[in-house]
Formats: C-alpha cells, structure tokens, sequence
C-alpha cells in the first residue's frame, strides 16, 4: 500500500469524496466525533463532507440538537451525534479528566467548588433554557465562584465530561450552554466492552487507513483501552504491514473508483490531519511546519490529489468571504481552477460572494 492509495482511501472513508451522506447527524455518527474547537470552520468541515449541506442547515441541525458540541476524547471541542453522546462521555470523559487534574489543582478548583459549579448550571439552564458564557459568569459571581485565569472554561469543561452541560443552540450568533439531559433526552447505554469496540469500529470505518497509535490519539483513550478495542474487531478489518507500522482498514479499496485529480479546501483542525499521529502519508516533512504551528495550531489547509499542498485564510465581510491562498510550489492553470472552483463551493455554503487571491507561500503573487 503506497501513501498515495493510503490518501486515497482516506479521502473517501472521511467522505471527503464520493460521499453517500446526506445529513449532518448521519456524518457525524459515521465519524464517530469531528474536531470543532473552531465552530464556524468545523461546520465547514461538515459541508465538505455532505453534498448540499450549507452553513445554515448545519447550524439548524446543531440548534435542533441532532449534533452537540461538547468536550470529550481529548481535551477539546468536538461534534458528535446526540444518539452517541452518553456512551462515549462514559468512555472517554474519565481520561480526560485525568489529563486536567494537575490544572484543575493548579486552579484550586476543588470537588466542592465543581459540585456548587453543577448545582447552580442545574438550577440556571432548567425547563429548557440556554445561557451565554458571558451570563454564567456572572451567575458565578453570584455564588462567589471565581471564573478568572481560565476558571470558567475549566468549570464548564468539568460539567461537560460530567454530562450535566452541552451545546445549546445559538443566540444572534452567539454560543450557549444548555442542559444535556434536554439535548439529548434519549440515552444509549452501551458496556464498556461494547463502547470500546463501537468507538474503534466506527475511527477505522471513517479514518482507515490508519494504526492503533493513530487511534489512541484521536480517541484519548490508553494504549491499553485503544488496544483491546482494536482486537474486538480485527476480524472485520483488514490490515497492512508498512514498515514498522500496521494499517487497519475496512475492506474497501476494491470498490473505490481510480484516484482521480482533486483539490479541497478544508478547514483548520479537519479530521483529515488531526485524526493520525502519523500525517505523512499527506503532509510532506519539509512542509509540517506551515501547516502546523510548533505550539500546535492546525491551518486551513489546501488538498491536492491527497498531498498538503498549501494553507488559506478568509476574512468575512457582510455578504462577502475574501478567501487568500498561499501555496508550497507553484500550480498549473488546471489546478488553480480547481481552487477557485472550490472557493467557490465555500461560498455558496455560507450564501456569500467570493473574491480569492493566489500567493505563493513566500508571500509573492503567484498569478
């Protein structure tokens, strides 16, 4: 297996291409969670996977409570479907905290401190109701419960992983929190065993190729747990040997139509880079660094026939996204339509005009 089949069947098991869903909520139970810290762009990494989908019905599917975001798996915002989000809190949620606990300390956020947290949220967002960050703080003033330094972010992420708080849905553009039990009223309880091997099942499906470190890096899951998940469903997976490395991946790569010539334009954080530990197979080494901060910070990328090929940036103004693309190397004429095309496809997504602007990564105009 060559990394070009490997991009390639990445491409299409993240419905990066050739998709057959149609539905935000569909997508994201497919892909088990998506990163979306960056809420505006994260929706965008649904339009890329879900023909006809725009910014408005995302975000209606979102307001509806289809899909929540929340903290689970690492510590970060992700999408996930409403039937899923119990199973995975408890499998995840205890990790996480885990990971927080020697902040949490340096904090002094104490077990008293988080129960008052949860017991006035309980109390605040009953019958349905959804408050702003900047609401709950000063409803934690009023119970004197100090938000400063990160405060705030830590005591909501606590009740998140807790499973009293989620997304609510959005007021004139701005976030809110809302109860979890009025979001997602039906609750699936699965067995750990069960959990381990949905969450495994569901990463190789939509991420194959990829390897049992990769998705004890997605998941946040132990070695261990990310292991033994992995062995409940090897017989229905396929595998290859690369190296030193063992790709997993679902027996697709027969039915996939000949790799053809494409190019996306995804947004910062897209499963399509953060879902592996190894991003080599289309990231090139000596193009890491433009595409990934040092401290972490994830671009826009651009995608050409699988390979990181550039970054991109917008700026929104009005009924206008002004799109900037600086590139690794220079691009024929078909591939420069390619990207103007897919500037396009943003901007019917978000129902703005598009002015777009090519430059190479040095900062001079490429044409």
């Amino acid at each position: 297996m060559t990394p070009l089949e490997i991009t390639h069947m990445r491409l299409h098991n993240q419905q990066i291409e050739g998709s057959r869903l149609s539905t935000a909520k569909e997508l994201i139970g497919w892909m088990g969670a998506m990163q979306a810290q960056d809420y505006a762009m994260a929706k965008w990494a649904i339009g890329q996977r879900v023909p006809g989908t725009t910014d408005s019905s995302v975000e209606a599917a979102y307001n509806a409570g289809e899909i929540i975001r929340t903290h689970l798996m690492r510590p970060t915002w992700h999408f996930v479907s409403a039937d899923d989000i119990y199973w995975m809190l408890e499998l995840t949620a205890p990790q996480v905290k885990r990971v927080l606990k020697s902040r949490d300390k340096q904090l002094e956020l104490t077990e008293t401190i988080f129960s008052k947290s949860q017991d006035m949220l309980e109390r605040m967002l009953s019958n349905c109701l959804s408050m702003t960050r900047e609401e709950l703080t000063q409803e934690y003033a009023n119970i004197h419960v100090a938000t400063n330094e990160n405060r705030l972010s830590h005591l909501l992420m606590r009740a998140e992983l807790d499973g009293i708080v989620c997304s609510g849905p959005m007021r004139k553009n701005k976030l809110t929190y809302s109860l979890l039990a009025d979001r997602a009223p039906v609750r699936t309880v699965l067995s750990r065993d069960e959990a381990l091997a949905t969450l495994a099942g569901r990463y190789f499906k939509s991420h194959g190729p990829a390897t049992l470190r990769d998705f004890a890096w997605w998941s946040g899951l132990s070695v261990t747990d990310a292991r033994r998940g992995l062995e409940m469903i090897k017989p229905t997976f396929l595998r290859e040997i690369i190296a030193t490395e063992t790709y997993w991946f679902a027996d697709t790569l027969k039915s996939l139509p000949p790799a053809a010539s494409s190019v996306h334009l995804m947004p910062a954080y897209d499963e399509y880079l953060i879902g592996y530990t190894d991003r080599s197979a289309a990231l090139a080494a000596v193009h890491t660094q433009k595409a990934i901060s040092t401290n972490g910070i994830f671009q826009p990328i651009i995608v050409v026939n699988g390979q990181v090929e550039g970054v991109w940036r917008r700026t929104t103004v009005k009924y206008l996204v002004k799109i900037e693309t600086s590139h690794f190397q220079l691009h024929d004429p078909e591939i420069l339509q390619g990207i103007e095309e897919e500037a396009t496809r943003f901007g019917i997504f978000l129902d703005k005009k598009v002015e777009i602007s090519f430059l190479q990564f040095s900062g001079e105009e490429q044409q």
